[in-house]
């Protein structure tokens, strides 16, 4: 009995493993049209997929500004974010974001919104697939595409012409560092005439996204 319990679970996981693969190839290459999270939204859903070469590279710098100053040099994780994180924990504080742009992705496209270790374990194998069967570029393209950037707003495409009136191909900094600031909470923040926080936040993007520049921590998704 518990030999064929056993035999039942391996067969599971090799079918999982072999299906998360297909998927995974698959999306390397078909635009992501549709997720989890675009499903269960409760507003109309406004989505527009564009190619990375039809964004401005401001809104590619302000991400990185914003979300992950370390997206050209880790392997999908930011190790010493995560330790920050967990001691935080172990002292009750706050704790500050640890999630890469590749788990974001990983998160975004394959899974659901929530927390839970479960949730959490898939994150971590689904970020190990496509940090290795994807390039740094087609992950970039695949988050400025699928991130929720405003009510039932999905991508960096729809939020330009919602915020903006045209499209992401020609996102001034400022602009492109709004629609960043807004990424952490797409649901409460505004990217037209900001206030507090989101107005101050906005800002500091924007000023990082020379130094994203100068130092070239944005190059792997041009080179």
């Amino acid at each position: 009995m518990v030999l064929r319990i056993l035999r039942i679970i391996l067969k599971a996981i090799i079918f999982f493993v072999l299906i998360s693969l297909a998927l995974v190839i698959l999306l390397r290459f078909v635009p992501v049209t549709y997720t989890a999270t675009m499903l269960m939204d409760e507003h109309s859903v406004t989505r527009d997929w564009e190619p990375l070469s039809r964004i401005d590279r401001n809104m590619v710098s302000a991400v990185i500004a914003a979300e992950d100053g370390k997206f050209c040099s880790h392997n999908g994780f930011d190790v010493e974010a995560i330790e920050d994180a967990l001691e935080e924990r172990a002292r009750g504080e706050r704790q500050r974001g640890a999630s890469t742009i590749s788990q974001q992705t990983a998160k975004n496209v394959f899974l659901w919104q929530g927390g839970g270790w479960f949730r959490k374990g898939l994150e971590t194998w689904y970020t190990f697939l496509i940090e290795n069967l994807w390039d740094k570029r087609r992950i970039m393209e695949v988050y400025l595409n699928v991130a929720e950037t405003g009510l039932g707003t999905y991508g960096v495409e729809s939020g330009a012409q919602r915020y903006f009136g045209h499209s992401a191909a020609r996102l001034t900094a400022d602009e492109a560092s709004r629609i960043a600031a807004v990424l952490p909470s797409p649901k409460t923040r505004a990217a037209v005439n900001p206030s507090g926080f989101t107005a101050r936040y906005g800002n500091t993007i924007e000023a990082r996204i020379g130094q994203v520049r100068r130092d070239g921590l944005d190059t792997c998704v041009y080179d």
